[in-house]
């Protein structure tokens, strides 16, 4: 039963890490930007999301609204901060993508307040009971069901509708897809605008689950998916996934038999190491 918990509790861990990886995921694959930048729009989502819960008492329109605002936080990103440097070398994008989260971690700490922000009445806090004396509370249940929502959902566009098929060109040839009437702008627009969403619904979720709000929540997020997308070979929405529900396995078995020599966080450094050791181009990709 104890191995039954580990796993079921790393699932839902693993849910939060890939909603966040596959935002950096699509950026990379598109762009081979490494969007650090990422964390913040994390960030901001959790913020809109707390917010809007404590005035209206709706978390669903706190999840619409979390999103919306990410997502076009993550288009503006994208055209002022990285479209002007595209021709520069990748370290320029990295600097500059550092550079803009901890800007926003400043501009959060002075908007908001260093203590952060909390739910006044935190939803889908009741334990559900499932087998064998296994509970889990609602909100970790709707973690798990709304990440495998929006993953069949991104699935969906991605292979079944023309805007899908566009950005996989896009990813292909750029300049073939262009002269074959595909708009970068808009391509490279949704594809920000999708990840960017992502980063807001996870932020909400771990907001929740913790009750806890605050300018650096994007910190240790931010340097696990960069790491949950190297192991899943960089550019590999698939090997992400699988990468992000592995890590999130391995931490929770982790604390349990390592918690006295290390801590998750360096538990889930430690496996990255030990991969890369073995499989330098990830855990699911091909050399």
């Amino acid at each position: 039963m104890l191995y039954v918990e580990l796993i079921a509790q790393g699932l839902v861990q693993g849910c939060i890490y890939a909603a966040i990886a596959l935002g950096l995921t699509l950026v990379y694959g598109l762009l081979r930007i490494l969007h650090v930048a990422h964390a913040a729009l994390f960030t901001l989502g959790a913020y809109i999301g707390v917010l809007t819960t404590n005035a209206t008492g709706s978390l669903a329109l706190a999840f619409v609204a979390a999103m919306l605002v990410s997502g076009v936080a993550g288009v503006a990103v994208f055209r002022l901060g990285y479209q002007p440097i595209l021709n520069r070398p990748p370290f320029v994008a990295l600097i500059a993508s550092i550079g803009l989260y901890i800007a926003a971690e400043e501009i959060f700490r002075i908007v908001f307040g260093a203590s952060g922000l909390s739910f006044v009445a935190a939803p889908l806090q009741s334990q559900v009971p499932i087998f064998g004396g296994l509970q889990f509370k609602q909100a970790e249940i709707a973690v798990m069901l709304g990440t495998a929502l929006i993953i069949a959902v991104l699935a969906y566009l991605q292979n079944r509708t023309r805007i899908g098929v566009a950005c996989q060109a896009t990813v292909s040839d750029p300049q073939m897809a262009e002269s074959f009437g595909v708009s970068l702008q808009m391509v490279r627009d949704i594809n920000f605008f999708v990840g960017s969403a992502l980063a807001a619904f996870a932020g909400v979720w771990v907001g929740l689950l913790n009750n806890l709000v605050e300018p650096t929540m994007g910190s240790v997020p931010a340097y696990k998916a960069l790491a949950i997308i190297v192991l899943g070979g960089l550019g590999s929405v698939q090997g992400t996934l699988l990468a992000a529900l592995t890590l999130g396995i391995i931490e929770s078995f982790g604390t349990i038999y390592l918690g006295k020599v290390l801590d998750r966080n360096a538990i889930a450094f430690a496996f990255l190491i030990a991969v890369l050791l073995v499989r330098p181009q990830g855990m699911f990709a091909s050399k």
